[in-house]
């Protein structure tokens, strides 16, 4: 089999990890080597200067000795087999990137043989492309669990960014879809990385020279969709593993179904894209909005609504905590506020110290008034064109049930209206997403 036919096979069977991310590092060129990186590079996506970044984004091999049940390149799998030797890969990768075609490799793998062995590898290829090939490039690669911490270390001073795919949110899942992976195996990898990353900060901070161990940080990957756990058991353990494993990013895949299995949603099941992207809405919450994962979700709510955004929603369900007033609220809460985000926040926060700010004043900060608007006040004052009933307030808007009140808010008119219905606000906070 020729290099072509192996590409077309084994970049096809890469296409379900995710890794379109910033690489998260920067690196110039120098005399003598190819390539660089930058932080602002994205897999698959236009940088602010107009540029495509792209990234190899290939297996090692698809051969497997597990057999995860919602995995394509599973051993009981029928499809058609191959492996990059070392030297092809790290030739194509070259070869592609002096052709501008690329701007670094994602590099997985099934697992060959062994774990140690399918390292070993990896090892054996970014060797060549960093110490033969002199490529100065982005390289993300991901880790096998149950690999000796050994070959961890000698991966990590060779790429910058790795990850560990947890793929499945319990252990109960696991025991069920991935009999040959345990949740231990997983984590120890995962905890010694986010160990050597700490413990090379210290030394570069002692040593100039010292060798640079994961500079970009890790990441993982959960699917979503594959088995009945719910949105609150996903986004929890979201949250430990930044704050434990101080991860970069936990990417959330919508399971597409490859496989006919009893344990598993039918072939024809739709991939669960809106769930997806509510998780990753809800991880922005997280790590950047103050957000805590049991704000979001609860025992009675273990799924996100999706018609709405988990912020609006959450706004929505605690209007006893609104509206807020615009000139005085702290930073923190003016981050719950939907429509207004980290930059409009920090907007609001240094204009106001010269002068009151109003809606026209917002708008052009860039907060997002279709949303803001039920949930704040200017100098006392709600927009113009919105009244709120003097005898309702807002925290009568709540109903056991996480549904809105009648009475919320209504268009102004010459003529009386009847007050909106728990139905047409909901419905209007939909169609702003």
């Amino acid at each position: 089999m020729d290099i072509y036919d192996k590409l077309m096979i084994l970049s096809d069977s890469a296409k379900y990890d995710v890794a379109c991310t910033s690489s998260g590092v920067d690196r110039r060129g120098k005399q003598g080597s190819i390539g660089s990186a930058a932080k602002a590079g994205i897999c698959h996506s236009f940088a602010a200067d107009g540029r495509c970044i792209s990234l190899l984004k290939v297996l090692m091999t698809n051969i497997c000795i597990y057999d995860c049940k919602y995995c394509i390149n599973r051993t009981s799998n029928d499809t058609k087999r191959t492996a990059f030797t070392p030297s092809e890969l790290a030739e194509l990768t070259v070869n592609f990137y002096r052709r501008n075609y690329i701007e670094g490799l994602f590099l997985s793998s099934g697992v060959i043989k062994s774990p140690n062995y399918t390292m070993e590898q990896m090892i054996k290829a970014l060797t060549l492309l960093r110490e033969v090939y002199h490529f100065n490039g982005y390289i993300h690669v991901k880790t096998i669990p149950g690999a000796d911490s050994e070959l961890v270390t000698r991966l990590g001073l060779l790429a910058d960014r790795m990850s560990v795919n947890i793929e499945l949110p319990s252990q109960e899942s696991l025991k069920l879809l991935a009999p040959n992976k345990t949740k231990d195996s997983i984590l120890r990898p995962m905890g010694f990385i986010s160990h050597k990353i700490q413990e090379n900060s210290s030394d570069l901070v002692k040593f100039r020279h010292a060798s640079k161990f994961v500079p970009a940080g890790q990441s993982t990957q959960l699917i979503v969709g594959a088995t009945p756990d719910t949105d609150q058991k996903i986004l929890t353990l979201s949250e430990g593993l930044y704050q434990k494993y101080r991860l970069k990013r936990v990417f959330y895949s919508a399971y597409i179904p490859v496989a006919e299995h009893t344990l598993l949603p039918s072939v024809d099941t739709k991939p669960p894209l809106l769930r997806e992207h509510r998780l990753y809405q809800a991880d922005w919450l997280l790590r950047f909005y103050g957000f805590k994962a049991n704000e979001l979700l609860d025992e009675q709510t273990p799924n996100f609504n999706l018609q709405v955004d988990p912020k609006c929603n959450w706004a929505i369900n605690h209007l006893e905590q609104f509206p807020i007033e615009i000139n005085k609220a702290p930073y923190e809460m003016l981050l719950r506020v939907p429509g207004i985000g980290v930059t409009s926040a920090m907007r609001i926060l240094t204009a106001r110290k010269s002068s009151l700010i109003d809606f026209a004043g917002l708008k052009k900060m860039g907060v997002v008034l279709k949303r803001a608007q039920f949930f704040i006040t200017c100098k006392g004052k709600v927009m113009n064109q919105l009244k709120i009933p003097s005898d309702i307030t807002l925290k009568t808007l709540m109903s056991d049930q996480h549904k809105l009140l009648t009475g919320f808010a209504e268009q102004l008119s010459l003529f009386p209206d009847p007050p909106m219905t728990r139905e047409d606000v909901s419905q209007c906070l939909t169609e702003q997403r």
